[in-house]
């Protein structure tokens, strides 16, 4: 199961950050990537953190050159994760990466600037995160593991 959520969670940041333009490659930036993701013992967060800067160093980024990726483990109750958010956002990164509703929410609800690409959140609309799933709004977008339409089957 690990195995699954890790490629999706590759292809899917993946290819959000291989949308930045190339430009940036040629001016030799270096981008900051904020991660706010959840508790750091979890296994499976630690490995979506790993895939996360796998998959960008084989889309050309690489921390000692191009991008810094600083990630914030965004653990406890809804205060302290309010407190993380706000810590990643002092930081000023280009865009926010969030994983899961409560750190999603409370990145979006202390940034209307800093673009933030979210995952694993299970219904993006109705924790009025977004408008609607095919017109976010808005400074974030991301990528849902529900449907809301399979709940009755």
């Amino acid at each position: 199961m690990f195995d699954v959520r890790r490629r999706d969670f590759i292809s899917l940041l993946g290819g959000a950050v291989a949308a930045w333009p190339l430009a940036a490659h040629a001016q030799e930036r270096v981008r900051k990537v904020g991660v706010l993701m959840g508790i750091e013992s979890d296994p499976d967060a630690r490995g979506r953190v790993k895939a996360f800067r796998q998959r960008l160093g084989e889309l050309g980024w690489s921390e000692d050159h191009n991008v810094r990726i600083d990630v914030v483990w965004g653990a406890g109750d809804a205060d302290h994760v309010r407190a993380d958010a706000a810590e990643l956002i002092r930081a000023s990164p280009d865009v926010i990466v969030t994983n899961g509703p409560v750190p999603t929410t409370e990145v979006a609800k202390a940034t209307s600037a800093i673009p933030v690409v979210f995952v694993q959140v299970p219904d993006p609309v109705d924790l009025s995160i977004v408008a609607t799933l095919a017109r976010p709004g808005r400074n974030i977008t991301g990528f849902t593991h529900f449907e809301l339409a399979f709940a009755g089957k």
